[in-house]
């Protein structure tokens, strides 16, 4: 896989309270149970935004509005699902919105290709790689994010929320709000015209392998 996947609930650590409770606290006027939703939930949020806009000050001003119109919704909520995928589905809207608002603006927000997400993302590498890997991995990062460009928002929003942050096909289908069916249409067409499109990166890999 080109994308290293992580699991997109954060566990509540010893003595830390669950999302459940921390969302009830907050639906009951806690700014402070909302703050720790934020803080738990920060990392992910802006790393999925990151992944969608590609340009890091446009990553955290949308990072920030998806926590302000959580934080105006949660009234709304009704805990059918989990929080993290009610949140992830305000960040996949208002991404998407974005994305849209600037095309139609004609502007261009993808300046940025070579940022990373800040320390804590799901995406942040582990270990810094040799000088020699690092510039591969630059070069085939690059190519990817261009790649991930060229289709849909919706077909990147599914894409990233699988091989990112690990969702399932139904969690992804409660995300961006379409039947599951949908989601996994989406998902082979994204995935193979990637392929087409990073044809010799997945020949080199494999040469290597």
């Amino acid at each position: 896989p080109v994308m290293e996947a992580a699991p997109a609930a954060v566990p509540a650590g010893p003595g830390e309270a669950t999302d459940t409770e921390l969302v009830i606290r907050a639906q009951g006027g806690s700014t402070a149970a909302f703050e720790t939703l934020v803080t738990r939930y920060r990392g992910r949020i802006y790393a999925m935004t990151m992944n969608m806009i590609s340009n890091d000050a446009d990553a955290w001003d949308i990072s920030q509005d998806v926590f302000i119109k959580a934080w105006r919704k949660l009234p709304e909520f009704e805990h059918r699902s989990q929080f993290f995928t009610w949140l992830y589905r305000i960040t996949n809207n208002t991404v998407i919105d974005w994305i849209r608002k600037k095309k139609i603006q004609g502007a261009e927000f993808n300046d940025e290709l070579g940022n990373v997400p800040a320390a804590g993302a799901p995406t942040t590498p582990r270990i810094a790689p040799a000088p020699d890997r690092a510039l591969v991995n630059q070069e085939i990062g690059g190519r990817i994010r261009e790649a991930l460009e060229q289709l849909s928002p919706e077909h990147r929003a599914v894409v990233l929320l699988k091989e990112i942050d690990g969702l399932s096909y139904q969690e992804i289908a409660d995300t961006v709000g379409c039947a599951l069916g949908t989601v996994m249409s989406r998902l082979f067409n994204a995935r193979k015209r990637l392929q087409e499109m990073l044809r010799d990166v997945y020949e080199t890999r494999q040469r290597k392998d």
